[in-house]
């Protein structure tokens, strides 16, 4: 058993549909194929759902009318036969029947998840009447029947496990199954999801439950680049990664991968592939227990980072200091990327400023607070690159120009990490991409 998962633009227009058709039927192995919405679809649902958070229904109404009108050319193009292609529009008749009836009940939090599981729902029932028109034997998979998480939000993993075989061992004549990525059940039974980029982690799930051969991630990428093509003229793909290694990248802001992806096939040793539905032929990235090679392999950013230096010449070498300062961060729920001491001040970063202004207030008693916002952390990832000759002298001889506000150092054999103000971003990457690849 093999799962491959297809990105919105893998599965956007009909013709990258029809690929993907292509690409899960091109062996015998048995494969669970895991869709995302066609891109564009989520942002709708958000702004639809915007719209009616504000009460303001005839906007809302317009925004659900052009989505209906995109999928309607969708399907146009997609499907040939006339009963298939009734067949496919009832489909998206239903969906915005339902669009259409929201738009006269009372916004709220669960409500606002089942709209935005409408896409992924859609996109997997079209791919189900396009397979069927091309004659291939498959079994729609519905994630709401397995995906669940638990009260804290996260993937109840055993459960996932138990459901997942049982469903598959009912269908043991099948080899082809389709589901959809990012939706779920929360622990009250409600439509949940798991958060932006959550078909990564829906995958990634499966793959685990299953004790898949491996976690095909299909993109419009040719796997996980040294640095952000976006950013950088000249990068290269990564041909291996270790586990450690491709967790830190997604954390640090590699965005071909979601963040959390990498852990559930880490714990059953499924192996790891980035590949591009545009380019099926190259080789991309691999993720396996083993780095492959030692040294550095990749630099990635993370954005909209704010620091807060506390400063207390007081307090600072006293005892349980840092424990009083950590509990006001896990009081707000409020994860914390990089530490750094000296003798007079403690400085964090967070990504998050949902409770910046509680946090301050809690802080103000331990000392004097700064607060620096619009900062980003640049990561330089491999394997074993704390004890690999030369590497530190090369980084910082790179950015000799670049002011640099914090250092990470030595907490993982995996990563260096630095701060700087987010202006410097672009500079730093570009200088790095020459200092340290050459390129």
């Amino acid at each position: 058993m093999k799962v491959m998962k297809f990105g919105g633009t893998s599965v956007g227009k009909p013709e990258r549909m029809r690929q993907v058709s292509e690409l899960i039927t091109k062996d015998d192995e048995p494969t669970i194929t895991v869709l995302s919405a066609l891109s564009g679809t989520t942002n709708s649902l958000v702004e639809i759902s915007t719209h009616l958070s504000q009460s303001d229904r005839v906007s809302a109404k317009a925004s659900i009318d052009k989505l209906e009108a995109h999928y309607r050319k969708f399907v146009s193009e997609l499907v040939n036969g006339e009963a298939l292609q009734a067949k496919a529009n009832s489909i998206v008749t239903e969906h915005f029947e339902f669009l259409n009836i929201i738009l006269r009940i009372s916004f709220s939090d669960a409500l606002y998840k089942d709209i935005l599981a409408q896409g992924e729902l859609m996109s997997t029932k079209l791919f189900c009447v396009y397979l069927e028109e091309q004659g291939i034997d498959h079994l729609l998979l519905p994630a709401l029947e397995f995906m669940s998480i638990d009260a804290n939000e996260e993937p109840n993993l055993p459960a996932i496990k138990t459901k997942l075989n049982a469903l598959l061992q009912h269908h043991s004549d099948k080899k082809l199954f389709i589901t959809q990525g990012y939706i779920c059940k929360n622990a009250r039974g409600e439509v949940d999801n798991l958060k932006r980029g959550g078909s990564d982690y829906t995958a990634s799930l499966i793959a685990a439950a299953a004790k898949a051969s491996v976690c095909e991630i299909w993109t419009d990428i040719d796997g996980m680049h040294n640095n952000d093509p976006r950013i950088v003229d000249k990068t290269v793909a990564i041909e291996q990664l270790s586990f450690e290694e491709a967790a830190e990248l997604a954390y640090f802001g590699a965005k071909i991968l979601h963040p959390t992806c990498i852990w559930p096939a880490q714990q059953e040793n499924v192996p790891v592939k980035l590949l591009n539905t545009m380019q099926p032929d190259a080789p991309g990235t691999t993720i396996t227990k083993e780095a492959g090679s030692v040294g550095v392999k990749a630099v990635a950013a993370k954005d909209g980072i704010i620091a807060i230096k506390i400063k207390s010449s007081r307090m600072l070498l006293a005892y349980g200091f840092l424990r009083k300062v950590f509990e006001v961060f896990e009081k707000y729920k409020t994860s914390i990327d990089m530490v750094t001491t000296s003798e007079v001040a403690v400085s964090v970063t967070i990504d998050n400023d949902t409770f910046l202004n509680d946090i301050i207030r809690e802080l103000e008693p331990f000392g004097t607070t700064e607060v620096d916002k619009n900062q980003t952390i640049i990561s330089i990832v491999g394997n074993e690159i704390e004890s690999t000759n030369d590497v530190m002298k090369r980084l910082f001889d790179a950015i000799e120009e670049i002011p640099v506000r914090m250092v990470s150092y030595g907490g993982s054999p995996h990563n260096v990490s630095l701060l700087v103000d987010g202006q410097y971003k672009t500079k730093t990457l570009q200088l790095l991409n020459k200092g340290l690849f050459g390129l």
